[in-house]
């Protein structure tokens, strides 16, 4: 990763079931500048039981999932495992990485053979520890989510994942619910996570807007993770908390400058400003005197521009003799001084 944010467009089941539609979403998602596109490699099967009551049904009257159960959920949302193989050519095509999350051991072994860069380590499986070892030893970088994760939980994931031979670690602070709000965000844990854990840190950012990730920005995020459709209006699993081409080519923009506007500690006249200086505040005559008279405070002001010295100076200059004769309007010297003010 460089120094520009490693923004990553989220695909999940945003196709709708149609190759030609994924193809066209990496396609959007490499004109908007992403660095990345993710996908998430699993089945149904693999996810969950067939089951359509109990628990195995999404109840919740406020998720925009509700009445589905979650094998079913998975059936619509899952990205073919064969269309992997064409969605990661065409990334590389268009000069964008693409990797995916595994949610089981098979979906990792078939990552391995498609030669997949990064693992990302969703929300939801970061407390599923034989997973978390097992990509570890692919000793890959690893993204990992941190959503509905206690201090306790987190550190045991990222303990597992470090001793199971992970060098390259980012987690990203991220709000499971979907959409999320900006009062939920919390990013400010994002640098005691930075801190706390000594990684990289980022933001897989559910809410609507882009305030998030840009703010995740200032905060040191350096990678952020956004949910990508073609159009909300065409619809799909996750489409209600997606951001849409237009809407993702401003955010690249906006957390590029934000990031370049962080820059480094800085005090001092920097190139750009150098032409500013001569608007700053100095003294100058307001009146004209002749050589010899004494300077008092009704002779000199502070006023732009800033040909004179510096207003500093004005105390000093009280009760000083002139050497030379000054005019309305000239800008205060030292040499119009006999004494050198020190």
């Amino acid at each position: 990763m460089n120094n520009k944010p490693f923004v990553i467009a989220e695909m999940s089941g945003n196709h709708n079931g149609s190759l030609d539609t994924a193809l066209e979403i990496v396609e959007a998602a490499a004109r908007s500048g992403v660095t990345a596109m993710k996908l998430q490699t699993y089945t149904a099967d693999t996810m969950t039981l067939n089951i359509r009551n109990g628990e195995f049904m999404i109840s919740d009257p406020d998720s925009i999932w509700a009445g589905c159960s979650l094998y079913e959920l998975y059936q619509k949302a899952q990205t073919p495992w064969d269309w992997h193989k064409k969605i990661y050519q065409r990334c590389y095509e268009l000069g964008m990485i693409c990797f995916s999350t595994p949610f089981d051991f098979s979906a990792v072994d078939f990552l391995e053979k498609l030669g997949n860069p990064i693992y990302k380590i969703a929300s939801f499986e970061n407390n599923d520890i034989p997973l978390l070892e097992y990509v570890a030893r692919k000793r890959k970088p690893v993204i990992m989510s941190t959503g509905l994760s206690t201090l306790g939980s987190l550190t045991l994931a990222v303990d597992t994942l470090r001793k199971n031979g992970c060098t390259d670690l980012t987690l990203l602070k991220c709000t499971s619910s979907y959409p999320s709000t900006s009062e939920n965000s919390n990013l400010l844990t994002m640098q005691d996570m930075r801190e706390r854990f000594g990684c990289k840190v980022g933001l897989s950012d559910h809410t609507l807007g882009m305030g998030a990730a840009i703010a995740s920005i200032a905060l040191g995020g350096s990678v952020i993770e956004k949910h990508f459709t073609l159009s909300r209006a065409e619809g799909g699993v996750d489409s209600a908390f997606s951001i849409e081409p237009e809407e993702m080519a401003q955010l690249v923009v906006e957390v590029n400058n934000a990031s370049l506007a962080l820059g480094n500690v800085f005090y001092g006249v920097n190139e750009q400003e150098q032409s500013s200086l001569v608007y700053k505040r100095s003294l100058y005559f307001v009146k004209e005197m002749q050589a010899g008279e004494i300077i008092f405070e009704g002779s000199i002001r502070s006023i732009r521009p800033g040909y004179g010295i510096e207003p500093k100076y004005y105390k000093k200059l009280i009760g000083k003799k002139l050497k030379k004769t000054v005019y309305y309007g000239c800008p205060v010297s030292l040499d119009c001084f006999d004494d050198i003010l020190e």
